[in-house]
């Protein structure tokens, strides 16, 4: 990619024989160009095209020898544009860390703020597969030297690998953005986990906000359907603040909006780093209790999402993390150590 003379010296970023460069698959071009001016440099320019037949190729344009390449792929579906799958963003991603690796790149960091396969991280029946574990098997085969990633659906799956593994979270930009909300201001604030497994998040959201914590169980009869089925803490007369890692399909954001508001919320919101949604998501949110739904561009938003959707840059926190890697200074300090919250 062409930069100017200026720019360039930036890109490189020396310590006299290191230099940074940050590239960023299909799935995530957007966030990579964020990311990358963020640093204040050029986005390294990276060829990928599927062929006819449905193989994925990539080539870097320029030489990175004995570059520290950081790589920004999240393992998610795509509906603009380029169509493809969460294996195609997988694939893509194993090739380019393929390609960097055959090129002599000094260090390769695979930044995936989105994890694809974090929720298959246990056996939940018999002659299951632990699906996380293998994608991490396959990472490590193909070269990947460091793995960043943000608010993984499990915590364990950072003991899949046997490389450092540098976790993110985007809960300091959700409790900002209700913290400076103006439509809340001065009204008493309820957190509501959506289940027992996100109560520690969800307690620590409410600590920032001033607020109590409530929590909701439920259960699943199928993969694809949710009951929820008990709600533990008051929220009568309160605004509540539905929190969670992921929505894919929102049948658990809706039906707990639903059970929340059933018990007495003035009014709902709700928060999540990644927005896979998933159809039928946007049929299912169209009609829902939310007055909100708050989350970030880990993944891409598609086209025809409701207007109670709102997006926030995630490119700072990814962007500092990255700084801090390349210089060998620690990550947990970007969040002031509170990035382990599971």
């Amino acid at each position: 990619m062409t930069t100017t003379e200026g720019r360039l010296q930036t890109a490189v970023k020396r310590d006299d024989a290191r230099r940074m460069m940050v590239f960023a698959g299909r799935s995530s071009l957007a966030l990579g160009e964020d990311i990358a001016k963020r640093l204040d440099i050029e986005l390294g320019e990276v060829n990928v095209k599927t062929f006819a037949n449905g193989e994925i190729y990539a080539r870097f344009v320029e030489s990175i020898r004995g570059a520290d390449v950081f790589l920004v792929q999240s393992t998610c579906s795509v509906y603009n544009g380029v169509q493809q799958t969460v294996n195609d963003s997988l694939v893509e991603l194993l090739i380019m860390i393929n390609a960097a690796k055959l090129a002599s790149a000094r260090r390769i960091t695979a930044v995936m703020p989105w994890y694809g396969y974090s929720r298959q991280d246990k056996k939940s029946a018999p002659r299951e597969p632990i699906t996380a574990k293998m994608v991490a098997d396959i990472l490590q085969a193909v070269g990947v030297d460091r793995v960043l990633t943000m608010d993984l659906h499990a915590g364990q799956v950072q003991g899949f690998f046997n490389i450092p593994v540098d976790h993110m979270t985007a809960g300091p930009i959700l409790a900002q953005y209700f913290q400076d909300l103006p439509e809340i201001q001065g009204e008493r604030l309820v957190v509501v986990s959506p289940d027992a497994g996100r109560a520690k998040l969800a307690n620590h959201f409410a600590e920032k906000l001033g607020a109590s914590l409530a929590v909701l169980t439920k259960q699943r009869p199928e993969h694809s359907e949710v009951e929820m089925t008990m709600l533990i803490g008051d929220v009568d007369g309160k605004v509540a603040i539905m929190v969670d890692d992921m929505i894919d399909t929102a049948g658990t954001l809706v039906e707990g909006a639903k059970k929340v508001r059933e018990h007495g919320a003035v009014k709902v919101y709700a928060a999540a780093t990644h927005g896979l949604f998933s159809p039928p998501a946007f049929e299912r949110l169209a009609n829902c209790d939310l007055a909100g739904l708050i989350v970030t561009d880990t993944v891409p938003l598609r086209e025809g999402a409701p207007a109670l959707i709102k997006q926030l840059p995630a490119g700072q926190i990814l962007a500092d993390c990255i700084h801090n890697v390349f210089h060998d200074e620690s990550v947990s300090d970007v969040f002031e150590g509170e990035n382990q919250l599971f």
